[in-house]
Protein backbone atom coordinates (compact mmCIF):
# COMPACT_ATOMS: atom_id res chain seq x y z
CA UNK A 1 0.00 0.00 0.00
CA UNK A 2 1.08 3.59 -0.94
CA UNK A 3 1.57 5.40 2.72
CA UNK A 4 0.40 8.79 3.29
CA UNK A 5 3.33 11.38 2.90
CA UNK A 6 3.97 14.23 5.50
CA UNK A 7 3.91 17.70 4.03
CA UNK A 8 8.11 17.86 3.95
CA UNK A 9 8.49 14.52 2.25
CA UNK A 10 5.61 15.80 -0.40
CA UNK A 11 7.74 19.32 -0.88
CA UNK A 12 10.85 16.95 -1.47
CA UNK A 13 9.63 14.70 -3.41
CA UNK A 14 7.93 18.05 -5.74
CA UNK A 15 11.22 19.65 -5.37
CA UNK A 16 13.53 16.14 -6.66
CA UNK A 17 11.27 16.03 -10.09
CA UNK A 18 11.85 19.67 -10.75
CA UNK A 19 15.43 19.05 -10.40
CA UNK A 20 15.13 16.09 -12.70
CA UNK A 21 12.99 17.91 -15.15
CA UNK A 22 16.06 20.82 -15.29
CA UNK A 23 18.99 18.58 -15.23
CA UNK A 24 17.08 16.89 -18.47
CA UNK A 25 16.77 20.10 -20.28
CA UNK A 26 20.34 21.12 -18.91
CA UNK A 27 21.87 18.21 -20.87
CA UNK A 28 20.16 18.17 -23.89
CA UNK A 29 20.86 21.28 -24.05
CA UNK A 30 24.53 21.78 -23.77
CA UNK A 31 24.94 19.26 -26.45
CA UNK A 32 23.04 21.03 -29.00
CA UNK A 33 24.52 24.15 -28.22
CA UNK A 34 28.15 22.74 -29.13
CA UNK A 35 26.96 21.38 -32.68
CA UNK A 36 28.98 24.26 -34.59
CA UNK A 37 31.95 23.10 -32.64
CA UNK A 38 31.48 19.41 -33.26
CA UNK A 39 31.01 19.91 -36.59
CA UNK A 40 33.93 21.51 -36.93
CA UNK A 41 36.31 19.40 -34.83
CA UNK A 42 34.75 16.21 -36.76
CA UNK A 43 35.56 17.52 -39.87
CA UNK A 44 31.96 16.83 -41.31
CA UNK A 45 29.16 18.58 -43.69
CA UNK A 46 25.61 18.94 -42.63
CA UNK A 47 24.37 15.26 -44.02
CA UNK A 48 26.46 14.36 -41.41
CA UNK A 49 25.20 15.86 -38.79
CA UNK A 50 21.68 14.64 -39.81
CA UNK A 51 22.61 11.77 -39.61
CA UNK A 52 23.96 11.70 -36.01
CA UNK A 53 20.38 13.80 -34.92
CA UNK A 54 18.80 10.34 -37.13
CA UNK A 55 20.34 8.51 -34.45
CA UNK A 56 20.23 10.08 -31.14
CA UNK A 57 16.22 10.34 -32.59
CA UNK A 58 16.49 6.78 -33.21
CA UNK A 59 17.89 5.70 -30.04
CA UNK A 60 15.21 8.08 -28.20
CA UNK A 61 12.57 5.86 -29.71
CA UNK A 62 13.74 2.60 -28.59
CA UNK A 63 14.10 4.23 -24.60
CA UNK A 64 10.48 4.79 -25.25
CA UNK A 65 9.46 1.66 -25.43
CA UNK A 66 12.05 0.29 -22.58
CA UNK A 67 11.10 2.72 -20.26
CA UNK A 68 7.81 0.35 -19.87
CA UNK A 69 9.89 -2.15 -19.34
CA UNK A 70 12.39 -0.44 -16.69
CA UNK A 71 8.89 0.97 -14.49
CA UNK A 72 7.01 -2.87 -14.63
CA UNK A 73 10.33 -4.53 -13.83
CA UNK A 74 11.84 -2.54 -11.07
CA UNK A 75 9.79 0.96 -11.11
CA UNK A 76 9.92 3.97 -11.56
CA UNK A 77 12.43 5.26 -8.90
CA UNK A 78 14.72 2.55 -9.76
CA UNK A 79 14.47 2.44 -13.08
CA UNK A 80 15.41 6.71 -13.24
CA UNK A 81 18.33 5.63 -11.28
CA UNK A 82 19.59 3.38 -14.42
CA UNK A 83 18.46 5.97 -16.75
CA UNK A 84 19.65 9.05 -15.61
CA UNK A 85 23.21 7.42 -15.38
CA UNK A 86 23.22 5.97 -19.07
CA UNK A 87 21.93 9.65 -20.21
CA UNK A 88 25.17 11.36 -18.44
CA UNK A 89 27.47 8.56 -19.60
CA UNK A 90 26.25 9.36 -23.08
CA UNK A 91 27.12 13.26 -22.92
CA UNK A 92 30.54 11.91 -21.17
CA UNK A 93 31.13 9.68 -24.52
CA UNK A 94 30.42 12.54 -26.96
CA UNK A 95 32.86 14.52 -25.31
CA UNK A 96 35.63 12.07 -25.71
CA UNK A 97 34.52 11.23 -29.15
CA UNK A 98 34.45 14.66 -30.27
CA UNK A 99 37.52 16.07 -28.66
CA UNK A 100 40.19 13.71 -27.65
CA UNK A 101 39.84 10.62 -30.12
CA UNK A 102 38.03 12.84 -32.98
CA UNK A 103 35.81 9.74 -33.80
CA UNK A 104 32.82 9.95 -35.43
CA UNK A 105 31.53 6.23 -34.69
CA UNK A 106 32.21 7.11 -30.42
CA UNK A 107 30.22 10.35 -30.86
CA UNK A 108 27.64 8.61 -32.77
CA UNK A 109 27.65 5.83 -29.59
CA UNK A 110 27.46 8.78 -27.12
CA UNK A 111 24.41 10.15 -28.83
CA UNK A 112 22.64 6.76 -29.12
CA UNK A 113 23.03 6.25 -25.06
CA UNK A 114 22.25 10.02 -24.59
CA UNK A 115 19.06 9.85 -26.37
CA UNK A 116 17.60 6.28 -25.18
CA UNK A 117 18.49 7.60 -21.56
CA UNK A 118 16.74 10.64 -22.15
CA UNK A 119 14.18 9.62 -23.30
CA UNK A 120 13.07 6.90 -21.00
CA UNK A 121 14.24 9.54 -18.30
CA UNK A 122 11.43 11.65 -19.54
CA UNK A 123 9.19 9.07 -19.73
CA UNK A 124 9.15 8.29 -15.90
CA UNK A 125 9.63 11.83 -14.44
CA UNK A 126 6.36 12.69 -16.36
CA UNK A 127 5.25 9.74 -14.55
CA UNK A 128 6.55 10.77 -11.46
CA UNK A 129 5.33 14.37 -11.89
CA UNK A 130 1.89 13.32 -12.52
CA UNK A 131 1.98 11.35 -9.14
CA UNK A 132 3.10 14.40 -7.33
CA UNK A 133 -0.04 16.59 -9.09
CA UNK A 134 -2.38 13.95 -7.57
CA UNK A 135 -0.61 14.10 -4.50
CA UNK A 136 -0.88 17.91 -4.07
CA UNK A 137 -4.15 17.80 -5.99
CA UNK A 138 -3.43 20.65 -7.92
CA UNK A 139 -2.12 21.66 -11.91
CA UNK A 140 1.63 21.11 -11.52
CA UNK A 141 2.73 19.70 -14.47
CA UNK A 142 3.34 22.82 -16.78
CA UNK A 143 5.38 23.81 -14.47
CA UNK A 144 8.10 21.09 -14.00
CA UNK A 145 7.87 21.65 -17.75
CA UNK A 146 8.76 24.75 -17.47
CA UNK A 147 11.56 23.51 -15.08
CA UNK A 148 12.34 21.60 -18.48
CA UNK A 149 12.40 24.76 -20.34
CA UNK A 150 14.87 26.92 -18.34
CA UNK A 151 17.39 24.12 -18.08
CA UNK A 152 17.24 24.33 -21.93
CA UNK A 153 17.46 27.88 -21.82
CA UNK A 154 20.48 27.36 -18.79
CA UNK A 155 22.30 24.99 -21.18
CA UNK A 156 21.94 26.66 -23.74
CA UNK A 157 23.49 30.50 -22.28
CA UNK A 158 26.31 28.20 -20.74
CA UNK A 159 27.14 26.59 -24.17
CA UNK A 160 27.55 29.83 -25.80
CA UNK A 161 29.70 30.94 -22.95
CA UNK A 162 31.80 28.04 -23.37
CA UNK A 163 31.78 28.23 -27.22
CA UNK A 164 33.02 32.07 -26.94
CA UNK A 165 36.15 31.06 -24.42
CA UNK A 166 37.13 28.46 -26.70
CA UNK A 167 36.45 25.76 -24.21
CA UNK A 168 36.80 22.41 -25.82
CA UNK A 169 33.28 20.43 -26.44
CA UNK A 170 34.98 17.71 -23.95
CA UNK A 171 35.14 19.61 -20.79
CA UNK A 172 32.11 20.89 -21.34
CA UNK A 173 30.41 18.19 -21.54
CA UNK A 174 31.92 16.10 -18.95
CA UNK A 175 31.03 18.88 -16.57
CA UNK A 176 27.84 18.84 -17.60
CA UNK A 177 27.77 15.04 -17.69
CA UNK A 178 28.95 14.72 -13.88
CA UNK A 179 26.55 17.90 -12.52
CA UNK A 180 23.26 16.14 -14.65
CA UNK A 181 24.54 12.67 -12.75
CA UNK A 182 24.81 13.93 -9.41
CA UNK A 183 22.08 16.37 -9.51
CA UNK A 184 19.76 13.41 -10.89
CA UNK A 185 20.85 10.66 -8.25
CA UNK A 186 20.77 13.28 -4.86
CA UNK A 187 17.48 14.39 -6.59
CA UNK A 188 15.98 10.78 -6.58
CA UNK A 189 16.88 10.33 -3.23
CA UNK A 190 13.77 12.18 -2.17
CA UNK A 191 11.67 10.21 -4.23
CA UNK A 192 9.17 7.72 -2.29
CA UNK A 193 9.32 4.64 -2.81
CA UNK A 194 5.20 3.91 -3.97
CA UNK A 195 3.07 1.10 -5.25
CA UNK A 196 1.46 2.85 -7.80
CA UNK A 197 4.90 3.55 -9.15
CA UNK A 198 5.56 0.00 -8.92
CA UNK A 199 8.46 0.85 -6.68
CA UNK A 200 7.63 -2.89 -4.71
CA UNK A 201 9.59 -5.40 -6.24
CA UNK A 202 7.34 -7.60 -8.15
CA UNK A 203 7.33 -11.57 -8.81
CA UNK A 204 7.40 -12.95 -12.20
CA UNK A 205 3.68 -13.33 -11.69
CA UNK A 206 2.30 -9.92 -10.87
CA UNK A 207 5.07 -9.04 -13.76
CA UNK A 208 3.23 -10.23 -16.31
CA UNK A 209 0.33 -8.50 -14.95
CA UNK A 210 2.11 -5.16 -15.16
CA UNK A 211 2.72 -5.93 -18.98
CA UNK A 212 -0.84 -6.55 -20.06
CA UNK A 213 -2.06 -3.83 -18.35
CA UNK A 214 0.96 -1.32 -20.06
CA UNK A 215 -0.25 -3.49 -23.51
CA UNK A 216 -4.38 -2.53 -22.56
CA UNK A 217 -3.83 1.11 -22.40
CA UNK A 218 -2.96 0.77 -26.48
CA UNK A 219 -6.60 -0.07 -26.66
CA UNK A 220 -7.96 2.56 -24.74
CA UNK A 221 -9.86 4.99 -27.18
CA UNK A 222 -8.80 7.82 -24.65
CA UNK A 223 -5.24 7.51 -25.40
CA UNK A 224 -5.43 8.09 -29.06
CA UNK A 225 -7.43 11.40 -28.58
CA UNK A 226 -5.22 12.72 -26.24
CA UNK A 227 -2.21 11.33 -28.27
CA UNK A 228 -3.97 13.80 -30.84
CA UNK A 229 -4.18 16.71 -28.52
CA UNK A 230 -0.09 16.43 -27.95
CA UNK A 231 0.31 15.32 -31.76
CA UNK A 232 -0.84 18.90 -33.02
CA UNK A 233 1.15 20.93 -30.19
CA UNK A 234 4.02 18.34 -30.45
CA UNK A 235 4.26 19.69 -33.81
CA UNK A 236 3.90 23.26 -33.09
CA UNK A 237 6.78 23.36 -30.29
CA UNK A 238 9.31 20.62 -32.53
CA UNK A 239 8.75 22.74 -35.87
CA UNK A 240 9.37 26.31 -33.95
CA UNK A 241 12.64 24.84 -32.24
CA UNK A 242 13.75 23.22 -35.52
CA UNK A 243 12.03 25.99 -38.34
CA UNK A 244 11.29 28.98 -36.91
CA UNK A 245 15.02 30.58 -37.82
CA UNK A 246 14.99 29.06 -41.54
CA UNK A 247 11.80 30.59 -41.61
CA UNK A 248 12.48 34.18 -40.44
CA UNK A 249 15.76 34.06 -42.69
CA UNK A 250 14.59 32.29 -45.95
CA UNK A 251 11.00 33.17 -45.65
CA UNK A 252 10.60 36.65 -44.36
CA UNK A 253 13.72 37.67 -45.69
CA UNK A 254 16.09 38.22 -42.15
CA UNK A 255 19.03 38.17 -41.09
CA UNK A 256 20.45 34.93 -39.19
CA UNK A 257 21.11 37.24 -35.93
CA UNK A 258 16.62 38.26 -36.82
CA UNK A 259 15.96 34.42 -36.36
CA UNK A 260 17.51 33.75 -32.96
CA UNK A 261 16.14 36.55 -31.33
CA UNK A 262 12.54 35.26 -33.11
CA UNK A 263 13.43 31.86 -31.18
CA UNK A 264 14.43 33.08 -28.02
CA UNK A 265 10.79 34.70 -28.24
CA UNK A 266 9.08 31.77 -28.53
CA UNK A 267 10.59 29.90 -26.50
CA UNK A 268 10.52 32.67 -23.63
CA UNK A 269 6.33 32.91 -23.89
CA UNK A 270 6.30 29.08 -24.08
CA UNK A 271 8.35 29.25 -20.71
CA UNK A 272 5.82 32.19 -19.28
CA UNK A 273 2.59 30.20 -19.88
CA UNK A 274 4.35 26.83 -18.36
CA UNK A 275 4.87 28.71 -15.35
CA UNK A 276 1.29 30.82 -15.26
CA UNK A 277 -0.15 27.28 -16.51
CA UNK A 278 -1.15 25.38 -13.66
CA UNK A 279 -3.54 28.13 -11.72
CA UNK A 280 -5.05 28.79 -15.35
CA UNK A 281 -6.16 25.40 -15.71
CA UNK A 282 -7.09 24.90 -12.05
CA UNK A 283 -9.61 28.52 -12.95
CA UNK A 284 -11.09 27.33 -15.76
CA UNK A 285 -10.45 23.51 -16.44
CA UNK A 286 -8.22 21.57 -18.37
CA UNK A 287 -10.19 21.16 -21.43
CA UNK A 288 -11.02 24.94 -22.11
CA UNK A 289 -7.74 25.42 -21.87
CA UNK A 290 -6.80 23.51 -24.39
CA UNK A 291 -9.65 25.08 -26.27
CA UNK A 292 -8.01 28.88 -26.18
CA UNK A 293 -4.61 27.83 -26.34
CA UNK A 294 -5.32 26.17 -29.41
CA UNK A 295 -6.92 28.89 -30.90
CA UNK A 296 -3.93 31.11 -29.97
CA UNK A 297 -1.23 28.75 -31.43
CA UNK A 298 -3.19 28.96 -34.56
CA UNK A 299 -4.01 32.45 -34.82
CA UNK A 300 -0.42 32.97 -33.80
CA UNK A 301 1.18 31.12 -36.41
CA UNK A 302 -1.03 32.38 -39.23
CA UNK A 303 -0.10 36.07 -38.18
CA UNK A 304 3.69 34.26 -38.42
CA UNK A 305 3.18 33.20 -42.36
CA UNK A 306 1.46 36.01 -43.44
CA UNK A 307 2.95 38.81 -41.69
CA UNK A 308 2.80 41.86 -44.28
CA UNK A 309 6.15 43.27 -41.29
CA UNK A 310 8.69 41.80 -38.55
CA UNK A 311 6.18 43.61 -35.58
CA UNK A 312 2.75 41.32 -37.15
CA UNK A 313 5.44 38.36 -37.09
CA UNK A 314 6.46 38.49 -33.25
CA UNK A 315 3.23 39.40 -32.18
CA UNK A 316 2.54 36.04 -33.98
CA UNK A 317 5.59 34.26 -32.47
CA UNK A 318 5.06 35.33 -29.28
CA UNK A 319 1.06 33.54 -29.30
CA UNK A 320 2.08 30.44 -31.32
CA UNK A 321 4.83 30.06 -28.22
CA UNK A 322 1.84 30.94 -25.90
CA UNK A 323 -0.76 28.54 -27.72
CA UNK A 324 2.04 25.46 -27.83
CA UNK A 325 3.00 25.42 -24.66
CA UNK A 326 0.39 23.37 -22.24
CA UNK A 327 -0.85 20.84 -25.06
CA UNK A 328 2.23 18.35 -24.33
CA UNK A 329 1.98 19.08 -20.05
CA UNK A 330 -1.69 18.76 -19.91
CA UNK A 331 -1.62 16.26 -22.44
CA UNK A 332 0.60 14.08 -19.29
CA UNK A 333 -1.79 14.88 -17.11
CA UNK A 334 -5.07 13.55 -18.58
CA UNK A 335 -2.76 10.37 -19.22
CA UNK A 336 -2.29 10.24 -15.54
CA UNK A 337 -6.06 10.84 -14.70
CA UNK A 338 -5.73 6.84 -13.07
CA UNK A 339 -3.15 6.13 -10.54
CA UNK A 340 -3.64 2.49 -11.20
CA UNK A 341 -2.91 3.07 -15.28
CA UNK A 342 -1.02 6.35 -14.59
CA UNK A 343 2.54 4.40 -15.34
CA UNK A 344 1.19 3.14 -18.57
CA UNK A 345 -0.81 5.74 -19.98
CA UNK A 346 1.57 8.23 -19.49
CA UNK A 347 4.83 6.60 -21.40
CA UNK A 348 1.42 5.59 -24.15
CA UNK A 349 1.01 9.42 -25.01
CA UNK A 350 4.25 10.27 -24.34
CA UNK A 351 5.52 7.87 -27.07
CA UNK A 352 2.84 9.54 -29.22
CA UNK A 353 4.00 12.92 -28.12
CA UNK A 354 7.45 12.07 -28.87
CA UNK A 355 7.07 10.31 -32.39
CA UNK A 356 6.04 13.70 -33.52
CA UNK A 357 8.71 15.49 -31.87
CA UNK A 358 11.26 13.23 -33.63
CA UNK A 359 9.70 12.84 -37.20
CA UNK A 360 8.04 16.23 -37.40
CA UNK A 361 10.61 18.71 -38.37
CA UNK A 362 12.41 15.86 -40.35
CA UNK A 363 9.45 15.47 -42.85
CA UNK A 364 8.59 19.45 -42.66
CA UNK A 365 12.18 20.16 -44.38
CA UNK A 366 11.49 17.55 -47.26
CA UNK A 367 8.19 19.07 -48.02
CA UNK A 368 9.54 22.85 -47.29
CA UNK A 369 12.58 21.71 -49.75
CA UNK A 370 9.36 21.11 -52.63
CA UNK A 371 6.78 24.00 -51.36
CA UNK A 372 9.07 26.33 -49.45
CA UNK A 373 9.17 26.49 -45.50
CA UNK A 374 6.35 29.07 -45.28
CA UNK A 375 3.78 27.20 -47.01
CA UNK A 376 4.46 24.30 -44.76
CA UNK A 377 3.58 25.49 -41.86
CA UNK A 378 -0.26 25.53 -42.76
CA UNK A 379 0.24 21.83 -42.40
CA UNK A 380 0.77 22.50 -38.48
CA UNK A 381 -2.04 24.92 -38.19
CA UNK A 382 -4.21 22.10 -39.56
CA UNK A 383 -2.62 19.84 -36.76
CA UNK A 384 -2.75 22.63 -34.07
CA UNK A 385 -6.88 22.61 -35.07
CA UNK A 386 -7.29 18.75 -34.99
CA UNK A 387 -5.28 19.31 -31.14
CA UNK A 388 -8.17 21.96 -30.08
CA UNK A 389 -11.01 19.79 -31.86
CA UNK A 390 -9.53 16.53 -29.57
CA UNK A 391 -9.60 18.76 -26.29
CA UNK A 392 -12.44 17.13 -25.14
CA UNK A 393 -10.88 14.26 -24.21
CA UNK A 394 -8.54 15.68 -21.69
CA UNK A 395 -11.39 16.22 -19.63
CA UNK A 396 -10.02 14.64 -16.41
CA UNK A 397 -11.95 11.45 -15.13
CA UNK A 398 -14.49 11.14 -12.44
CA UNK A 399 -12.62 10.60 -8.78
CA UNK A 400 -9.51 12.80 -10.39
CA UNK A 401 -9.19 16.35 -8.02
CA UNK A 402 -6.32 17.81 -10.94
CA UNK A 403 -7.53 19.73 -14.32
CA UNK A 404 -11.41 20.33 -12.79
CA UNK A 405 -11.14 24.19 -12.90
CA UNK A 406 -13.56 26.21 -10.15
CA UNK A 407 -16.11 26.12 -11.81
CA UNK A 408 -17.17 22.85 -11.01
CA UNK A 409 -16.28 22.69 -7.59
Amino acid sequence: MDTALSRSQLVGWRTAVFTIFFVTGLGFASWASRLPAVKRDLGINDLQIGILLFLSGAAAIVGLSLANVLVVRWGARRGMVATIITFSIGVVVIGLGVSFLESYAVTAVGLALMGMGMSATDVMMNVEAAAVEQAFGKTLMPLFHAFFSIGTVAGAGFGVLMAAWSIPVAWHLWVVGLLVLGAGLLALRAVPARETMHDDPATPASRRERFAETLAVWRDPRTYAIGAIMLGMAFAEGSANDWLTIAMVDGHGQTEAVGAIALTVFSVSMTVFRILGGPIVDRIGRVWTLRVLSVAAGVGLILFILAPNMPVAFVGIALWGAGASLGFPLGMSAAADDPAKAAASVSAAATIGYLAFLCGPPVLGWISHEIGILPTLWIIVGLIALSGLASGAAKPIAGSKVGVGHAHH
